[in-house]
């Protein structure tokens, strides 16, 4: 009977790690899209990374901590969080925006190229 607990424990715990792992693999976006994204300021308080994506292109999953999003041109993108929830918005040029700490991917379902700066905080004082 105690072989059948632990092999069914162990089962769960292979279930459970299969489904967190979209949020458990996401990574630092300049590292799983360098093409697209490129660090412009990193120091004690902040990173600053410029992002730019072409029609069609996509963003993989990739995590950020709180942070601002300044869109430099418009466009409209689809988003896709680590629990799988879809949405799609159009951002206006000069559009700001506030996100708390995000797992997710995006891609641009848009005509036109898209740009913004995404600024990370690191710290909260």
């Amino acid at each position: 009977m105690a072989i059948g607990v632990r092999f069914s424990v162990k089962c769960g715990l292979v279930v459970l790690a299969c489904a967190c792992a979209g949020a458990v693999l996401a990574q630092d976006m300049a590292k799983v899209a360098p093409k697209n994204s490129k660090v412009v300021l990193d120091n004690e308080q902040v990173r600053v990374i410029e992002v730019w994506l072409k029609p069609g292109e996509t963003l993989p999953m990739h995590s950020h901590p709180a942070n601002v999003v300044y869109f430099i041109t418009g466009g409209k993108m689809k988003t896709t969080t680590g629990d799988g929830k879809v949405t799609e918005v159009e951002r206006k040029a000069d559009e700001v925006v506030w996100s708390e700490p995000v797992t997710h991917s995006n891609q641009n379902i848009g005509t036109a190229p898209t740009k913004a700066l995404v600024v990370e905080l690191k710290t909260a004082k």
